[in-house]
């Protein structure tokens, strides 16, 4: 009996021992689900909420040798989401667009004016009007709160009166008081006061990667803002494709469309450091500003007599590469020595440089004693004198030296 109840226990035990493992993985699995769900649930509530936290958080100071860079220390106080949003509250209602209208004359097709084909479809040639209006919409921003308004001299161009409105609805009728198309600067002028203006920045000390944010009128969709970053500084103007402007350009990523033109590039400080003017064609991500510092000296000049005197010689010139070197063989038959060196490769006929002597072929080594290596260096240089004083030109003819005295005259039609 005591073996037979000894053998009865066994498999009751085992019995037990095996409904014990069955139920222990289910709660294992239950216990792994909650456990994985609290935490899920905690680090939400952290994340959401980190104040409720806040006061069990240390703050790290920083070791001896971190050093915060000044401009950091510069910046002003972020107080909305981001300093972008800051920027514009604050400048957004001092940039406006600006509706420019003007009347052209129709060009009628020569061969619709030949006798012969007007025998034979004299009753279909349609009828031209003498005059049609060209309209144009652009951006632009308030320097003074008296009325004063920058913009690019493209957008009023052939325009006496236009229309200018202001972020808040109000509509002006503004009066052009002068254009420079060198620089493709103009300034209006609109009665009111007490306006919402700028504040300029310094585009001189622009660094390549600074925040820039552009606010204007694209493709007709007011009050538009993108942001980027300086993507370049001192862009010449033949680099940019406008070689006729006299002007260094900002580069930026910041998207600026038609209807840009004229509107302000700002800082991460909300100071306008450019005036929106140019894009390359079928680029992406690339658009031009001209420097503020060079923007203001134009408009302060068309404020005071409604036009600016730029000075002038009267050559075209490129800059001596091989490839130049070898066309300008090929093409005009002109043999350059020189294997370095700004190129004379034209001089404007009853120009001061043609009055002074200079010619196809000339190499320039200096201006005014300033040594010189590259077109744009050029400009700059004759840009600095004064209309009517006469500098001396340095340059190499034949492979020989030659100085000439050039009286600089003004710029027809600047």
């Amino acid at each position: 009996m005591k073996n037979h109840s000894l053998n009865q226990s066994y498999p009751s035990t085992k019995m037990k021992n095996s409904h014990r493992s069955i139920l222990q993985k289910p709660l294992t699995y239950v216990s792994m689900i909650l456990l994985g769900m609290g935490v899920g649930i905690g680090g939400t509530i952290a994340y959401s909420y980190p104040n409720l936290f806040s006061e069990k958080t240390e703050t790290i100071a920083p070791s001896a040798k971190t050093e915060i860079p000044e401009e950091w220390a510069s910046l002003p106080p972020i107080t909305s989401e981001n300093f972008v949003t800051d920027v514009v509250q604050k400048v957004g209602p001092a940039v406006v667009r600006i509706d420019a209208s003007r009347t052209v004359k129709t060009e009628v097709p020569p061969m619709f004016n030949d006798p012969f084909f007007r025998r034979f479809f004299g009753s279909q040639i349609p009828n031209m009007p003498e005059e049609e209006i060209q309209r144009g919409t652009g951006s632009g921003f308030i320097l003074s709160n008296d009325g004063k308004i920058l913009t690019n001299a493209h957008v009023v161009a052939g325009s006496q009166d236009v229309t200018v409105t202001l972020k808040d609805g109000r509509t002006f009728t503004g009066r052009v008081l002068g254009t420079d198309p060198v620089t493709d600067i103009a300034v209006i002028d609109i009665e009111a006061d007490n306006l919402p203006t700028v504040k300029a920045g310094n585009s001189d000390t622009l660094n390549v990667g600074e925040w820039a944010i552009a606010i204007g009128n694209p493709l007709g969709l007011d009050n538009t803002v993108t942001t980027g970053i300086i993507s370049a500084t001192g862009r010449r103007s033949s680099q940019v494709g406008v070689g006729d402007k006299r002007v260094d350009f900002i580069q930026t990523d910041a998207a600026i469309n038609p209807g840009n033109s004229g509107g302000p590039l700002l800082n991460a400080r909300g100071e306008v450091i450019g005036v929106n003017t140019a894009i390359f064609r079928n680029a992406q991500g690339i658009g031009f500003s001209i420097p503020i510092n060079r923007a203001q000296e134009i408009a302060d000049q068309l404020i005071a007599k409604g036009t600016v005197e730029h000075p002038y010689m009267g050559i075209q010139m490129v800059e001596i590469t091989p490839e130049i070197k070898e066309k300008l063989q090929q093409t005009a038959g002109l043999t350059v020595n020189a294997d370095s060196g700004i190129l004379i490769v034209n001089v404007v006929p009853n120009s001061p440089a043609a009055a002074a002597g200079l010619k196809a072929g000339d190499v320039i080594q200096s201006i005014n004693q300033q040594p010189l290596a590259t077109p744009s260096e050029v400009q700059k240089a004759v840009e600095q004198i004064q209309v009517g004083s006469t500098i001396p030109v340095e340059v190499e003819r034949n492979g020989k030296p030659l100085s000439l005295n050039v009286k600089v005259g003004l710029l027809p039609n600047g």
